[in-house]
């Protein structure tokens, strides 16, 4: 085998786990191979994260105008013009796009298109477009990612995934969406700002079900309070095509019809065909099992992103790739502790989480030793001049750390990376309540809820 072939790491899937560690490995002076039978940047960048938040930023620019008059301006509504909402999402691609190339290209690093298979322990081949490579990889990592579940369903014109979604070519007058979670309720609200009359099935009790409980109640009366209808606790049974459109059956009986279907019920990992169970990679329905250092006990063969189990986030995936580099390189990373990561759910209204849910600390620390407290926006300067409602929780370990913090309400997505630092270093509310925050600016009602919790509450109405 030429050493020309010979890599110190090769990756195997371009998507934002698997570029991440490239970048990071080639920043570690190593020499990197990246194949990518797509484009480099994967789900997130081309059919996920990045074109589903330009869409919200065009139904919050909608929503503006439509309320423009709260705020003593004098706009109109006139509608969406969805070839140029698209165009403008597509340029939005685009512009990260050949931003990320030009990073790989001026990292050195070696980019192969093509399908991979592993087909040794450190062994990738790689079928182009016109030519056969076999790489050797000192060090191999499987990043493939995932793709949207269909319950078996087939994808028509009238049933969608999010990545037709993402190109329809009209404004929907109606949608029936399946599934509740982060997906769900994003498409949701993008439709229902457009003008779309929105129906979202659930089979679990309450929308994004994963979030703290009072979290999904609030959104719940959000939603009401938009006319974004949901049915909760009710399974799927089927749907059928109509003339013009569909028509859904619930176990309950009960019948929806809409113009399309969008099956948003989660992802699932892209595993198969590329030789992992061959080579004893250990997997689970489909998931890579790897240990707390991302590696999956079979050689030097690594991890990341999707395919492992836990939240499947963009930003996981890319923290996972860079925790991989730098473990080949020997400098020894901290570990990726699940629950310290971010999540954000950007629908109207948005929200953030990180740590622990009320209900979870009680199950770790026990029920009288959790002290919790919800800072309403209604004492949030900034937030009254943008017109939202909603709150900060924090939750702590009774005379300990603030072990979770979650957030609703217009434009919160951006006050998740406090929340993270305060979460991950333990900080009492003793401590955060020392910091000062600017006013006015949302990122107050972190300091104010801290305040509050620490006993000494300001802005705060109990």
């Amino acid at each position: 085998m030429s050493d020309s072939l010979t890599y110190d790491l090769v990756v195997l899937g371009g998507g934002t786990g698997g570029y991440a560690a490239a970048l990071r490995a080639a920043e570690l002076d190593m020499k990197v191979a990246l194949i990518e039978r797509d484009k480099v940047g994967g789900t997130c960048l081309h059919r996920g994260c990045v074109p589903t938040k330009a869409l919200l930023h065009t139904a919050e620019v909608a929503d503006s105008a439509k309320e423009s008059e709260t705020f003593g301006v004098d706009a109109e509504f006139k509608g969406i013009d969805i070839d140029k909402v698209l165009e403008y999402k597509t340029n939005v691609i685009n512009r990260n796009y050949k931003g990320l190339q030009g990073l790989i290209k001026a990292r050195g690093i070696d980019t192969y298109l093509g399908d991979g298979k592993l087909v040794g322990k450190d062994k990738v081949e790689v079928k182009g477009a016109d030519e056969t490579y076999t790489l050797t990889g000192k060090n191999i990592l499987l990043s493939t990612g995932s793709t949207s579940k269909t319950l078996g369903l087939d994808v028509t014109d009238r049933v969608l995934t999010s990545t037709e979604a993402l190109e329809l070519k009209t404004v929907p007058k109606s949608v029936i969406v399946l599934g509740g979670g982060v997906i769900g309720v994003e498409f949701a609200s993008v439709w229902k700002s457009y003008g779309a009359d929105v129906t979202i099935v659930e089979g679990l009790p309450h929308l994004v079900a994963n979030e703290d409980e009072s979290i999904s109640k609030a959104l719940e009366r959000a939603f009401k309070k938009r006319k974004i209808n949901y049915k909760l606790g009710v399974m799927f049974k089927g749907v059928e095509e109509t003339a013009d459109g569909v028509k859904v059956t619930l176990e309950d009986g009960t019948v929806l019809e809409a113009e399309y279907l969008l099956v948003a019920v989660g992802r699932g990992p892209v595993t198969e065909g590329f030789g992992y169970e061959e080579q004893g990679i250990p997997m689970d329905r489909g998931f890579v099992l790897a240990n707390e250092r991302l590696h999956t006990g079979v050689g030097n063969i690594y991890a990341v992103g999707d395919i492992v189990p836990g939240l499947q986030l963009a930003h996981r995936a890319f923290g996972q790739g860079i925790f991989v580099a730098e473990e080949i390189a020997g400098l020894g990373p901290v570990p990726i502790i699940e629950s310290g990561i971010p999540r954000v759910t950007y629908c109207e209204p948005e929200i953030f989480s990180v740590g622990l849910s009320a209900k979870q600390a009680e199950e770790k620390y026990g029920a009288d030793n959790v002290e919790t407290l919800e800072y309403n926006l209604g004492g949030n300067g900034k937030s009254v001049i943008l017109n939202t409602t909603g709150f900060i929780k924090v939750i702590r370990e009774k005379d300990g750390p603030v072990v979770g913090i979650f957030g609703i309400g217009a434009r919160l997505s951006e006050q998740v990376g406090e929340a993270q630092l305060i979460v991950n270093w333990e900080a009492f509310p003793e401590e955060v309540a020392q910091l000062i925050h600017a006013h006015p600016t949302q990122n107050e009602a972190l300091g104010e809820a801290h305040l509050a919790l620490a006993g000494k509450p300001l802005h705060f109405h109990s």
